[in-house]
């Protein structure tokens, strides 16, 4: 615990909130809420948790302040910023707090030891989509309470317009723009789990031990469009977004690559479990009756996430993979590796794939 820094006041805030409002990245703006909120209220640590519309948490990201004493006797602060995604649940305390501000809509506080844990609903729409936490030695004054609920809804609006920008107007999903913004902050996040581990011998070891990257097509669809027109053409796109929604996790990432071509990056312990979860998002559109269509088939290709791989390598490589599911009759997942191993796909050592 540390005292509120005497810059605090509201030219401080302003200065900070412009800072906040010229980052174009939804998790980078999340980041500066950390950092904003954490100063100005004088605390060492601020959470950040994400959870659907059934109020199940997503991921959490964690603010760290470190006062740290260097040998001439001076003090210099570090800080950290850490990120789980595919959470069971926050701890039996914090969820107990959570559980509250969701039930009463309104902030809420509990004492934890000697501390109060504090925690702020953020809303979008007349929607609940995470909360703001923090601890600190006593209750936040008015002035502080204002401040908190200003930079909370100011961050609230602007991330709503930049989520936005960076989902496609017909489907919903995350599009191209969001998927580049997307993979290098996943890279990043896979190098410092191998660190992690290596470091502190697998202690915080996560949910899931990987990510795979699928490239899924749909089958034919220019054959729909031909047909049937675009404007059934768009709603076979958005009926099966919904299909492919329900058949991933919450947590998973679904985008909207162009065209009729998706990308999702899933999380999953081995491939045994990646290639059933893939598999199921194909049945579902397999087995369903499309409206004036009939039946209608996805293929994909995918590959695990390897972070010594960059990401448009391991994009290449599922891609060659769907390419292969294609080739092969169409209505059917493929796993990279296995059809290198199998000897369908042949990996040059430029790292481009020939198809024999």
């Amino acid at each position: 615990m540390i005292t509120q820094s005497p810059d605090s006041g509201l030219p401080a805030v302003l200065k900070k909130l412009g800072s906040m409002t010229a980052i174009r990245d939804t998790y980078l703006v999340e980041q500066s809420l950390l950092r904003t909120l954490g100063p100005l209220l004088g605390v060492l640590e601020t959470s950040l948790y994400r959870v659907d519309e059934k109020g199940v948490i997503l991921r959490t990201l964690k603010y760290l302040r470190m006062v740290v004493a260097d040998r001439d006797g001076s003090q210099r602060v570090t800080e950290r910023m850490e990120e789980v995604s595919n959470v069971d649940e926050a701890p039996a305390g914090t969820k107990e707090l959570l559980d509250r501000v969701r039930l009463l809509g309104r902030h809420c506080s509990r004492k934890v030891d000697s501390e109060l844990m504090i925690c702020y609903p953020l809303h979008g729409g007349n929607e609940l989509h995470g909360y703001f936490v923090f601890k600190r030695d006593r209750e936040l004054t008015p002035v502080e309470d204002a401040i908190v609920h200003g930079v909370l809804e100011v961050f609230t609006n602007y991330y709503e317009l930049l989520d936005t920008s960076q989902r496609d107007q017909l489907t919903g999903l995350l599009n191209r723009y969001s998927l580049e913004i997307n993979l290098d902050r996943l890279w990043n996040l896979l190098s410092t789990r191998i660190h992690d581990e290596e470091e502190e011998n697998s202690r915080r070891a996560p949910v899931d031990k990987g990510y795979w990257l699928g490239v899924l097509d749909i089958d034919h669809f220019k054959k729909i469009n031909d047909t049937h027109g675009h404007i059934i053409g768009d709603e076979v796109l958005i009926m099966v977004t919904r299909l492919l929604e329900s058949s991933f996790r919450q947590s998973d990432l679904l985008y909207r690559f162009g065209g009729e071509e998706f990308i999702a990056i899933i999380a999953a312990n081995d491939l045994e479990s990646a290639q059933l979860s893939f598999e199921r998002a194909r049945k579902k559109i397999d087995e369903f009756e499309f409206p004036q269509i009939g039946h209608i088939t996805i293929s994909g290709g995918f590959s695990g996430a390897d972070p010594t791989v960059l990401p448009q390598e391991v994009i290449n490589r599922a891609d060659s993979a769907l390419y292969a599911a294609k080739n092969s009759g169409r209505n059917r997942m493929c796993h990279y590796d296995t059809l290198v191993k199998e000897g369908v796909l042949k990996e040059v050592a430029s790292g481009s794939i020939d198809l024999f």
